[in-house]
């Protein structure tokens, strides 16, 4: 029962994220013309691409083939470290420019928030379901 429980979470949490990265992208825009900018949304490529290291790295460990070394793992977490800044980092250069910023700064602010939402809840999936001893470990 404590597994639904932090999976329910987990999924309220991933859409609070995702709300906050649409309502950004829905501010984003030029405010002269009322319209909305969706380049925020591009952040969402770096949200499905941050597990990905870890994952085979994981894989990698399990089938022998690393064997005591931990290389294997600490290149999957720089990777994804570059990742998660990388996400962090675009919005801040899509709002920098001095003379006509590609999105505003309320964006950028709405993606920021988006961007530590997210990431805490892959964080919280991967705490919650990445041992083996659950029913979820199949994921």
């Amino acid at each position: 029962m404590a597994g639904l429980k932090a999976l329910v979470g987990l999924a309220f949490f991933g859409s609070v994220g995702m709300t906050l990265l649409i309502v950004g992208c829905a501010t984003g825009g030029n405010p002269e013309k009322a319209d909305a900018n969706w380049y925020s949304f591009f952040v969402v490529v770096f949200y499905m691409l941050s597990p990905i290291p870890f994952l085979l790295s994981k894989r990698y460990n399990s089938m022998g083939v690393g064997g005591a070394s931990n290389s294997c793992q600490e290149l999957a977490i720089f990777l994804t470290i570059g990742i998660v800044i990388s996400s962090f980092g675009l919005p801040i250069v899509l709002n920098r420019h001095p003379l006509n910023p590609v999105i505003t700064a309320s964006a950028c602010w709405f993606t920021m928030g988006a961007n530590i939402v997210v990431y805490l809840t892959i964080l919280g999936f991967f705490l919650t379901f990445g041992s083996d001893d659950n029913e979820y470990s199949m994921w």
